[in-house]
């Protein structure tokens, strides 16, 4: 039997142990879809609250929930009605069919097919003999196929809704409740988090394309006679990997590492906040476990950009099967969508600015997907140690803080055990208690769902109040008092100790 690869190692282990697992198992499965356990919903969680801290809390940013359904005339004026469409093929014997550009780069290896024409893709399915996967034969010719999900909005079905594809017409149309909120100062921004919806043709990579997922979003505004960005200093000297429009064109692959003030010098980023937000970007997916070598900037070619926008960079993740795949997108979408707004509405989107005069603001917005950086952050924790599986996550969004373990299940050691797992949960801890099996089988679970901390509580502990704390990727074991448990495992779990501050080391 053929070796697993990674991907499937993963999907594996997120079955088993309740991370996800395709949605609808009962009624034989739905592409597209998946179910989060109650590990994976942690790290989930986890994730969203990391880039949350990072992108709103310590920005100073205001955060928005909108609804999910939107009526048409949102998505009329915002233009997707008229161009959030991609191109199907369907196959002339078996009757399946693919999304035109995702079914040739499978088929053929190709990149970035997406920003061709019709024309070109079909001429390139002609050339390199692309047939159906199933069962091998021709396929017709490439139509067009609207990838928003279509809805009645109340009892009469006369009003015609959208599930929204993503958060971002959620916030210009409250732009200017937002700006009241915000002093009506720029620059200001609003961010929210929440489902999507993209009725795929063919989904085929599992939990890197779904037809619900999470969105991590935030429109910036800001004035486009005075763009600067107070806070760029924080992180002009990060270098990035970046492959810009121009290189594609000329045929380069490969990217070149900048510093961030030397990709805006260059003109390679259009303004200082997108390039303020991809340092952010680089810094966040290096958080959850991606090194600065396999995360790249690529820019999106003309052909491939939606219709809002100036320039996109692709925030792009080196991943085991797939290749490169997009995590998050780095858009300047300038005054396009409060112009349409304003236009559809007839309300004044412009504001009044300190020097006097009225502008339209201009927009740059970092968008996430929370489905694919939860994979991501699961296949770069992954490590193979002496026959066992070790999820390696950060110990902020591991999706378990501390595991407590009687030693054996006798002689009052469960009854002591569960006395400090109740600690621990009364601290606000995320909390494990297992007494199932031997003890190098226990430390073996907790070690694959990644939790950085295993407290053994054993017969030492009923002579003096002390435990045994285990650390997840050394295996290296300290001794510490009951007592202390909460304020040194708060402040591990905060990067403050390391795991030899948390006690006497054991021999």
């Amino acid at each position: 039997m053929p070796e697993r690869d990674l991907y499937e190692r993963i999907i594996e282990i997120a079955k088993r142990r309740g991370f996800f697992w395709p949605s609808f198992e009962i009624y034989g499965g739905m592409s597209g879809f998946v179910t989060f356990g109650d590990l994976g919903t942690r790290l989930r969680r986890n994730i969203e609250e990391r880039w949350r801290d990072l992108f709103i809390r310590r920005q100073g940013f205001l955060e928005l929930s909108t609804p999910i359904i939107n009526p048409s005339r949102v998505f009329e004026a915002s233009g997707h009605l008229a161009h959030f469409k991609e191109y199907l093929v369907e196959c002339s014997r078996c009757g399946r069919r693919f999304r035109a550009d995702q079914i040739i780069e499978e088929e053929t290896g190709l990149e970035y097919v997406e920003g061709m024409t019709v024309e070109e893709m079909v001429r390139i399915m002609e050339e390199k003999g692309v047939r159906c996967p199933e069962c091998g034969g021709d396929f017709k010719e490439p139509i067009e196929f609207m990838t928003m999900f279509r809805t009645s909005i109340g009892a009469t079905g006369k009003e015609t809704g959208y599930g929204r594809p993503e958060a971002a017409q959620g916030m210009f149309i409250n732009f200017r409740r937002g700006f009241e909120l915000a002093r009506e100062k720029l620059p200001f921004a609003l961010a929210q988090t929440g489902r999507v919806l993209r009725n795929e043709i063919s989904p085929r990579k599992g939990v890197i394309r779904l037809r619900e997922f999470t969105i991590m979003e935030l429109e910036l505004f800001f004035d486009p006679e005075e763009p600067g960005c107070a806070r760029f200093e924080e992180v002009a000297e990060e270098p990035v990997r970046i492959l810009s429009e121009e290189m594609q064109l000329k045929g380069v692959r490969e990217p070149v590492e900048l510093r961030l003030r030397e990709a805006l010098e260059e003109d390679l980023i259009k303004t200082v906040w997108q390039a303020y937000f991809m340092g952010l970007s680089k810094r966040f997916v290096a958080h959850l476990g991606v090194p600065p070598e396999r995360q790249r900037f690529r820019a999106q070619l003309p052909e491939e950009r939606a219709h809002y926008s100036a320039q996109t960079y692709d925030h792009e993740v080196l991943l085991d099967r797939w290749g490169w795949v997009e995590v998050a997108g780095h858009a300047y979408r300038t005054d396009y969508d409060l112009r349409a707004h304003a236009e559809a509405s007839g309300l004044d989107m412009t504001v009044l600015t300190g020097r006097g005069e009225r502008v339209l603001p201009h927009v740059v917005e970092p968008s996430f997907g929370l489905e694919r950086l939860t994979y991501v952050s699961m296949e770069y924790a992954y490590r193979r140690v002496k026959k066992r599986t070790v999820l390696s996550f950060p110990r902020d969004i591991a999706p378990t803080n501390v595991t407590v373990l009687p030693l054996v299940t006798r002689d009052g050691l469960p009854e002591k055990a569960r006395e400090v797992y109740r600690l621990l949960l009364d601290e606000g801890f995320l909390v494990d208690y297992d007494e199932k099996g031997s003890i190098g089988r226990r430390y073996a679970k907790a070690d694959e769902i990644g939790t950085p901390i295993a407290v053994t509580v054993d017969y030492q502990t009923l002579e003096d109040e002390t435990v045994t704390l285990r650390d997840r990727d050394t295996w290296r074991q300290v001794r510490q008092k009951i007592e202390m448990l909460p304020g040194l495992l708060r402040r591990y779990l905060r990067y403050q100790l390391d795991f030899q501050d948390l006690g006497e080391e054991l021999k």
